[in-house]
């Protein structure tokens, strides 16, 4: 009977629309259908089969039998004195992971996350100290940014998606591509412009090659060094992608003239920040239609990194405008509930109290002006 099906129920937002439009097909509907049900779940957010009240009780009973509707559960949410908001949601298997709204003057950014932790281990980043957990499936990705969502009031939405929460975007390649699809689809999906979308990649370069060629996504680069031997101690990507190779690609990559690669520069006091290095990065994107945001680094527990001075951040700020760079020093948001950049991560509540948890990216910055 129906009631037994339950546990063998498939999430239906884990289907592709192809896939969706073949089960229906068996069961002698039209395809013109799935794009109704895509719109009830991503558009209307249904919550249950029964809402779908364009569609005959029949076929509604059918889904039901057939499909689950998956909803990650807020397990925290924490509001910082700025107006970030961290969100702890908990996934169906009891992983956990986290996203960070950003509210700003003309937009309100939501920071989502890919995997479930990061494998990637670069050197300051609190994410990294769990490891890689797993992977999200593409509804869990998109279910950030329902459940985000709905927590909004009145007429807020969701205007801007980062993906820069925790993993590595590149490395879950097929499932990140399933859920950009349904976030920047404006006939059945979110409709979020993939203009306002940017996803940040350590620097898989294959992957990142296949993404301008298959999106329109931006692009952010972590890039932390500017030569190969420190780039390899901060970031052990490095070793496999060099940062020769990570720069030619973006050289080679099919930009829109309207469009720059940002790259991301994270500041640990005494180790990248220096007037030696700020030279150097100029040095290796000369040439690189680019903008780069410098992020002074968000201490958290457990890092032996500190942030720089004032001083030497608009320094280095200073070295890499004065060569015609268009640059963005980051003001943290949300360091005081752990959710400025490199802070995120999931750390059991036996080991850390309450207000030390942790998260990461934040896409806030302010621009650089000339003094």
């Amino acid at each position: 009977g129906e009631g037994d099906c339950e546990d063998f129920a498939a999430a239906v937002k884990d289907l592709s629309k192809e896939q969706f439009t073949g089960y229906l097909k068996e069961q002698g509907q039209p395809s013109y259908r799935a794009a109704q049900v895509w719109q009830w779940l991503y558009q209307k957010r249904a919550e249950s089969f029964d809402e779908m009240s364009n569609l005959s009780g029949a076929l509604r009973r059918q889904l039901a039998a057939d499909f689950s509707i998956s909803r990650p559960s807020i397990a925290r949410q924490s509001e910082s004195r700025d107006g970030t908001v961290k969100f702890l949601f908990e996934l169906a298997d009891g992983e956990t992971i986290e996203s960070v709204l950003i509210p700003e003057i003309h937009r309100l950014t939501l920071c989502i996350s890919t995997q479930a932790g990061c494998g990637f281990g670069c050197a300051f980043c609190a994410t990294a100290l769990m490891g890689l957990k797993r992977n999200l499936r593409a509804s869990e990705i998109v279910d950030q940014v329902l459940e985000a969502g709905r927590t909004l009031d009145g007429e807020r939405r969701i205007t801007h998606v980062v993906l820069m929460g925790m993993g590595e975007p590149l490395a879950n390649y097929p499932q990140t591509l399933s859920a950009l699809e349904v976030l920047s689809n404006a006939a059945w999906g979110i409709g979020i412009s993939p203009r306002r979308i940017t996803l940040s990649s350590v620097g898989l370069v294959p992957q990142i090659q296949k993404l301008m060629e298959e999106t329109r996504v931006n692009l952010a680069i972590s890039l932390h060094a500017a030569n190969e031997e420190l780039r390899g101690k901060l970031m052990p990507v490095n070793r496999k992608y060099s940062l020769k190779q990570l720069i030619d690609c973006c050289r080679s990559l099919p930009i829109p003239r309207r469009k720059r690669i940002t790259f991301e520069y994270v500041l640990l006091k005494g180790v990248n920040d220096s007037e030696e290095n700020a030279s150097e990065l100029c040095r290796l994107l000369s040439g690189v239609r680019c903008k780069v945001n410098v992020i002074p680094f968000n201490p958290h527990p457990g890092s032996s990194f500190k942030r720089p001075g004032e001083f030497d951040i608009s320094r280095f700020g200073q070295i890499l405008l004065e060569q015609g760079f268009q640059v963005n020093v980051r003001r943290p948001r949300g360091d005081d509930i752990q959710a400025a950049c490199g802070q995120l991560s999931v750390l059991s509540s036996e080991t850390v109290s309450n207000e030390r948890w942790r998260v990461e990216d934040t896409p806030h910055s302010l621009p650089l002006t000339p003094h």
